[in-house]
């Protein structure tokens, strides 16, 4: 199953209800409060996120197996826990990258 969950916009203005997360130097909106699923990035110079996350919307997809929708793409960025119930990992298809999101 691969549905589609919601996209990410970079952006460089501060946004309503944004969530900081030190740990990846990242301001975030959550994109369930958004009416059409925009979830807004805003990056700190110093992130360690990679400049393709920093400067190029991504679009997020649910999936049953993390692992196996991952099998034979390039990755972007492994796999990691983003809260207690959500596993997410973003790969690349041609210029853009694509978040994929198991939850757990």
């Amino acid at each position: 199953m691969r549905k589609f969950s919601h996209i990410g916009i970079p952006t460089a203005h501060e946004h309503q209800g944004e969530v900081f997360n030190q740990d990846i130097g990242l301001y975030a909106t959550d994109f369930n409060q958004s009416e059409h699923a925009i979830e807004w990035l805003r990056f700190l110079a110093e992130s360690p996120m990679p400049e393709a996350l920093k400067s190029t919307a991504h679009v997020a997809y649910e999936v049953d197996d993390l692992e196996q929708a991952m099998q034979g793409k390039t990755v972007l960025l492994e796999p990691f826990h983003a809260n207690e119930s959500l596993k997410i990992a973003f790969i690349m298809e041609d210029e853009a990258p694509v978040e994929l999101m198991q939850y757990i």
